[in-house]
């Protein structure tokens, strides 16, 4: 288990908040599903949680129910013009759980990004904005390696990959690993690669398997313990825009993910006083 901080809710003003980048620029691995089921599962367990969406795609908005009319201004007004985190942010239909949206212009910002002063930071000084307000913040990254991954890697103190039961998963991920390791040498010594979760796992398939034990005997405890099923009920409470605890708390899907936020609470040495829970 990492040795980090311990983060208690109550203590707004004296914590800054923990920052986690969800990041693989494999696309369809899960990572979007992870950062809104993740965020609610910490929302669900007291703590207080921002969901920064920088993928383009924006699937994160749509998946907490933020629809396009509700994203004239997100992310890119956040770090490409400087307007007030607080000035952005929504509430989603999970108690203790705030978006900031994907807006239509971030699709641009890659570009723009290029030619911005501390265009690694932007992301980073945004955050530091924010002050106490959260105990967590996600950051929904996109499926690539570019300026807008980068600036979440460089605002994130850890990092957790989704990493897909199927053949060619392992691919990539060496890249992944690759550049957080340079991070950690020049832009931000403090990132570590917190976790590994393996997601769309199908116990009928021998290939799952093989895959899990392949990640498992290269990245050792890097990988988590809980293991996201394939789930039918996952892909249909983010067609309605609902986290999957919310849409239906009993199927697989949901208690594999509230195992999930469980095993992150350990990892990151989390700790809340509300609700009466995590107390110790």
């Amino acid at each position: 288990m990492s040795q980090t901080t311990t983060l208690h809710p109550a203590d707004k003003a004296v914590h800054a908040p923990r920052i986690i980048a969800l990041a693989n620029q494999k696309g369809g691995v899960g990572k979007t599903t992870t950062a809104i089921n993740l965020a609610a599962g910490l929302a669900a367990d007291g703590f207080r949680v921002l969901l920064i969406d920088i993928d383009p795609q924006g699937n994160a908005s749509t998946g907490l129910g933020i629809g396009y009319e509700n994203r004239r201004r997100g992310t890119y007004a956040l770090i490409g013009e400087d307007v007030p985190a607080a000035d952005l942010i929504q509430e989603s239909s999970v108690p203790g759980l705030s978006v900031i949206a994907a807006d239509t212009e971030l699709a641009g910002a890659e570009l723009e990004l290029v030619m911005s002063e501390r265009r690694e930071f932007r992301l980073r000084d945004a955050i530091a904005r924010i002050g106490g307000d959260y105990d967590v913040i996600l950051i929904d990254c996109p499926p690539s390696l570019g300026l807008l991954t980068l600036n979440a890697l460089v605002a994130a103190q850890a990092v957790i990959v989704p990493l897909q039961c199927e053949f060619f998963a392992l691919e990539g991920i060496s890249q992944l690993v690759r550049t957080v390791n340079s991070l950690c040498k020049s832009l931000n010594p403090g990132l570590k690669l917190e976790g590994i979760v393996l997601t769309m796992y199908d116990r009928r398939n021998n290939l799952s398997e093989l895959v899990a034990a392949d990640a498992r005997g290269f990245f050792g405890d890097r990988v988590l313990e809980t293991v996201i099923p394939r789930n039918i009920r996952i892909s249909e409470a983010q067609s309605h825009g609902q986290a999957v605890m919310v849409y239906d708390a009993r199927s697989s899907g949901s208690q594999a993910y509230k195992a999930l936020s469980e095993e992150v609470i350990s990892r990151l040495a989390l700790k809340t006083g509300r609700k009466g829970k995590k107390q110790g």
